[in-house]
């Protein structure tokens, strides 16, 4: 039995750098494991040849142990929108599925220098547009809690596999909630770093797009911790680096006199799925049984005005990532229509509409800063819906209440992803069916350290990733 795959990120890497255990009997049981439950799940797809990922472990296995870096022989799936060299990178789109790079993504080659050994990919959904990991490329990826269900996105092959304990840690990325919501449905913790901590890419356009940004996925936040130690790392290239952060956390964490504000549904603007609110209450009990004091939160700004501004930044955003795929006609076609709408309404968006989205931004970041002068943390639910259907597109309605467009039953991720605000989704236990949700913990721009300490002491004190899914039984 390989229990070792069942450790937490930390003490694996810590027994892997010493050489307690070698790099390929690490590797030789995650195959066998990913053998064994991917295909329950369809987390990890393009996986890497069996004798090539084992005779990089056993070269792993020869680096003097003073030389190992802090992932040394880790396996680690890439998500499907990120590059790793010498592999596909296909998006999830039937127009990039021969594509072979010939180069890392820069926190790829962060991770490959500190010793990841990259064993394949996690699915996403086309582009990485929308909450659920569904392509025509590598199908869908299901929920490890109940089989029937999404496992959201687009981390969504990150979330799963990280629920089936086929990999100890995971990259994601987060434009909208794509490391907030899979982490929510999949029990496990995902974290978005504060906007600038993981630089983007080189050249790529950074001045008005600060929406989507890279962070981690664990099963503790320690774990995340680890990851971004490694990813956060300043490109002097890229405009608008955060300063560097220490990111190890104290022994024994505490939320002890932290003031939390709970911001529940948005004063009833963000409507909700029976059974959300009770469970994120009951989170907050948590904190309050550690020595936080919580306090109710009224609507501090407007969610609607919040809504348009970042849907109008979203669709610039995706204009002039995705333009020249959409105006080739015979490549349109092949886009998914959500993406084909949201390009067009980029496209043929005029300045003062820019101009009065960012305005809005503006004002929220302002009242937001306000708020952290009283509250040291905000929590909001980690998603509006119970994961949903695996066939379904997308929600249509949320407690009587139409949504308006694909992503609109996002809603409670604006807040955050509008401002580049750091937050971490932790798990809050189980609907009556046996689906996982999760909070999301909001701290002030810059405030990461001290996010991820509090959510390491609500994990010790809670320990919901334990509580193994049915589709991963201990083994």
């Amino acid at each position: 039995m390989a229990e070792f795959l069942d450790w937490d990120a930390g003490e694996l890497a810590a027994a892997l750098r010493s050489g307690d255990l070698s790099a390929e009997a690490v590797m030789a049981a995650t195959l066998a494991r990913i053998e064994a439950r991917n295909p329950a799940v369809n987390a990890i797809v393009d996986l890497r040849d069996e004798a090539a990922l084992l005779a990089e472990a056993r070269a792993a296995d020869a680096v003097a142990v003073a030389e190992r870096g802090a992932l040394h022989g880790m396996p680690i799936a890439v998500k499907a929108l990120s590059n790793v060299a010498r592999m596909r990178t296909t998006e999830g789109s039937p127009l990039f599925v021969d594509r072979v790079v010939d180069s890392d993504s820069a926190f790829v080659a962060r991770m490959r220098e500190a010793g990841a050994i990259f064993i394949g990919k996690t699915n996403v959904p086309e582009f990485g547009l929308g909450s659920h990991s569904y392509n025509p490329v590598h199908g869908v990826t299901l929920n490890p809690y109940d089989a029937d269900r999404t496992a959201g996105g687009s981390s969504g092959g990150a979330g799963a596999a990280l629920a089936m304990n086929m990999v100890a840690l995971a990259d994601g990325s987060d434009m909208m909630g794509s490391l907030r919501n899979p982490a929510g449905w999949n029990n496990v913790y995902g974290f978005r770093p504060s906007w600038g901590v993981v630089p983007k890419e080189v050249g790529a356009e950074s001045f008005w797009q600060q929406l989507s940004t890279i962070g981690p996925m664990g099963r503790c936040p320690r774990d995340c911790a680890l990851l971004l130690s490694v990813m956060a790392e300043a490109e002097p290239g890229v405009p608008f680096n955060m300063p560097a952060q220490d990111w190890r956390l104290p022994e024994a964490c505490s939320v002890a006199g932290a003031k939390i504000g709970w911001l529940g549904d948005w004063g009833g603007a963000m409507p909700m799925q029976a059974g959300i609110l009770p469970l994120c209450e009951a989170g907050l009990d948590v904190l309050r049984d550690l020595g936080a004091e919580i306090t109710d939160v009224a609507p501090p700004f407007d969610a609607e005005a919040m809504f348009q501004s970042w849907s109008d930044l979203r669709a610039f955003a995706l204009a002039g990532e995705l333009a020249d795929l959409y105006e080739d006609e015979n490549k349109r076609e092949r886009l998914k229509p959500a993406a084909q709408w949201e390009i067009k309404r980029g496209m043929e968006m005029a300045a003062m509409a820019l101009h009065r989205a960012t305005k809005v931004r503006s004002e929220w970041f302002a009242t937001a800063a306000e708020l952290f002068e009283t509250y040291e943390v905000l929590v909001l639910p980690v998603a509006q819906v119970f994961a949903f259907p695996a066939e379904w597109d997308w929600p249509k309605e949320i407690a009587g209440v139409t949504m308006d467009t694909y992503h609109r039953w996002m809603q409670v991720m604006v807040p955050v992803s509008l401002l580049g605000l750091p937050a971490i989704s932790v798990p809050v236990g189980f609907s009556d069916a046996g689906l996982p949700m999760g909070m999301q913990i909001i701290g002030a721009k810059g405030a990461d350290v001290r996010l991820l300490e509090i959510a390491q002491a609500y994990h010790a004190a809670t320990q919901w990733p334990g509580k193994r899914p049915p589709l991963a039984p201990r083994a």
